[in-house]
């Protein structure tokens, strides 16, 4: 399975991104808590350059606990500001501006120095498609002004929209990048609901699904689709087929594959990470 996206608008808007940089004091990066590595868009670094950056892992509630205290620490220990936040929940997000005040703390302190009247942080949230921005930017403003969805690619434009009296946020699309290198990292952004459905095959995606959870999380996988334990270490293609039928979808293997998929994404087999802490090092080794 081949997967690539890169719709017009998102190369329009990574020209816009770029020539918009000049303007704010930092960026709050977004990306999934799920998919620490896999859901950066390696295109940012060249455009945020050395712009202070706050790391925000949005739906912190559905990833690994564990895992998140692991890649917090590890974005930390990379020099950037980071925060384990849930937009959609309201938690942690009142954390960002003092986070922020701390990232610019030296600047601040510089602007004090030379009589500048205090202003609020001028700030640019970035994010690949359905990581959340939108949920986040409305939660920071107090009232729904950000367009929402539950699809990869709902925000088309850029817009300035101002937080209290501390911060005005500048909205960017979400974009992806032109070409996967990995497609594990595809693999990871379509389970996670990040490309459009209509550009994939679902029994290739829930057989990833399936395959990832066995590995990790059996025991979950065995509880919701009542399975023994040696049921989950059947070939995936056999375990499709076999929860297919304990489900009543008989044979209709795409209804069992979309309905996999949608309870992965949903978090009914529980928390997740697909980006594995403990397999960092052969991941950055392979790149």
């Amino acid at each position: 399975m081949t997967i690539q996206w890169f719709p017009g608008h998102m190369a329009k808007a990574r020209r816009e991104v770029s020539e918009k940089i000049k303007y704010v004091d930092i960026v709050f990066e977004l990306i999934d808590a799920r998919l620490p590595l896999s859901s950066r868009n390696p295109m940012m670094d060249q455009i945020v350059q050395q712009k202070p950056r706050l790391i925000l892992l949005n739906k912190g509630d559905l990833a690994d606990a564990d895992q998140n205290k692991k890649w917090q620490q590890y974005f930390s220990e990379q020099g950037y500001h980071t925060l384990v936040i849930n937009a959609q929940q309201n938690k942690g997000v009142n954390k960002i501006v003092p986070e922020a005040k701390k990232a610019l703390k030296e600047k601040l302190a510089r602007e004090r120095s030379k009589g500048l009247k205090p202003r609020a942080i001028r700030a640019m949230c970035i994010g690949i498609p359905n990581v959340g921005k939108s949920t986040l930017m409305n939660r920071l403003v107090g009232k729904k002004i950000a367009i929402t969805g539950n699809k990869p690619g709902v925000t088309k434009g850029q817009q300035w929209l101002r937080s209290g009296t501390d911060l005005e946020l500048l909205d960017t699309p979400g974009i992806l990048w032109p070409k996967f290198e990995d497609q594990e990292i595809g693999k990871k952004l379509a389970l996670t609901g990040a490309i459009k459905d209509q550009l994939l095959h679902l029994d290739e995606l829930a057989m990833y699904g399936l395959q990832f959870f066995a590995r990790f999380y059996p025991a979950r996988l065995a509880n919701r689709y009542n399975l023994t334990e040696e049921e989950t270490f059947l070939p995936t293609a056999e375990l499709l087929m076999l929860i297919s039928k304990k489900r009543g979808y008989k044979e209709d293997y795409d209804r069992a594959s979309e309905m996999i998929i949608q309870e992965i994404r949903s978090g009914k087999l529980g928390s997740y990470t697909l980006d594995r802490w403990e397999e960092l090092g052969a991941t950055i080794n392979e790149k």
